[in-house]
């Protein structure tokens, strides 16, 4: 049972629309049918015509973007409608965006993270052999050192920099995915107060997680501007 905020991505390659069942409407249907029940909203739709090889969507780019200003759950008719490239579906798992499948409902889970349970039971292995090596050392009576919780100044001063700068990255990132909107609502002539309401009304948040103020989408558009 769908529950929640939802934005669906439909695909067709160039001239197989018709011959492949995987046309616009077909997948608008199991997408429709995905979510029948629960309590669910379906903010955006966005389609585009373009082989399932090129990874440059600017369609599936936009519905990204929405998805992650408003929260929503990107979902599709079928897990091939994304790709079926293995480096993009897990780079698709970096988005920061939930991604379901009407064929597929655990693909999130169960495809999307496939690869990066691989690395991390790798990762554990590795763990687990520098542990062991530790522990063998120290039975053998070699002093190993402690651990250092006093953080020298420079040490912190780098931290801090470090989080002003990751800060600053999510601003920015956040601000590219607002651009599309805002220079589009701009160039209407939209007041400041019209494209919060906008922002609002389209359940867009603000970094804070706030309702959007005049000056919130000032400050927005001076950071586009650079």
């Amino acid at each position: 049972m769908a529950n929640g905020r939802f934005i669906s991505y439909l695909r067709v390659s160039t001239g197989k629309q018709g011959r492949s069942g995987l046309g616009i409407e077909a997948q608008r249907a199991a997408v429709t049918a995905f979510l029948n029940g629960g309590d669910w909203t379906l903010i955006a739709e966005f389609s585009e015509v373009e082989t399932g090889k090129n990874n440059d969507r600017p369609q599936l780019a936009a519905a990204l973007a929405q998805c992650r200003l408003t929260g929503a759950t990107l979902v599709v008719a079928k897990l091939d409608r994304l790709s079926r490239d293995a480096a993009f579906l897990l780079t698709l798992n970096k988005s920061g965006v939930d991604i379901r499948a009407a064929d597929m409902p655990d693909a999130n889970t169960m495809v999307f993270g496939i690869m990066a349970l691989v690395a991390q039971h790798e990762r554990e292995a590795i763990s687990r052999r520098t542990k062991e090596a530790l522990a063998a050392a120290k039975h053998r009576g070699v002093k190993l050192g402690g651990v250092r919780y006093i953080k020298s100044e420079a040490e912190m001063s780098a931290m801090r920099e470090a989080a002003t700068a990751a800060r600053k990255a999510a601003a920015e990132a956040r601000v590219a995915d607002l651009a599309p909107m805002l220079t589009g609502w701009r160039a209407e002539g939209l007041s400041l107060a019209a494209m919060a309401q906008r922002l609002t009304d389209q359940g867009v948040r603000t970094p804070r997680g706030g309702a959007w103020s005049p000056t919130a989408v000032m400050r927005a558009l001076a950071r586009l501007a650079g």
